[in-house]
């Protein structure tokens, strides 16, 4: 083997190795970030949660019923009249 060639192995080594490195740091830095957004996330919710503590409870809006505008005992009428009144009316059924 002349020198050349170790030199040239020798390159690649250390490429493959300063590769290796990269990824770890990489990976390093990720999990560092995920970390801190994490920790964000947990600080904010504590924060939520005590805001929400601290405000009175909001009372529930009462809902308006409507008016009804038949009464109990008015009955609607039947199906065949509603159909002849329809085609009285003009439309087709």
């Amino acid at each position: 083997m002349t020198k050349e060639d170790r030199d040239r192995a020798q390159a690649r080594m250390d490429k493959v190795t300063r590769a290796a490195l990269d990824a770890r740091s990489g990976k390093a830095d990720r999990d560092a970030t995920s970390r801190a957004v994490l920790d964000n996330m947990a600080k904010l919710k504590a924060l939520r949660l005590a805001r929400e503590a601290s405000t009175p409870p909001s009372t529930p809006a009462v809902k308006k019923s409507r008016a009804k505008s038949k009464r109990p005992d008015d009955k609607s009428p039947a199906l065949s009249d509603w159909l002849v009144g329809q085609q009285s009316g003009g439309r087709r059924t």
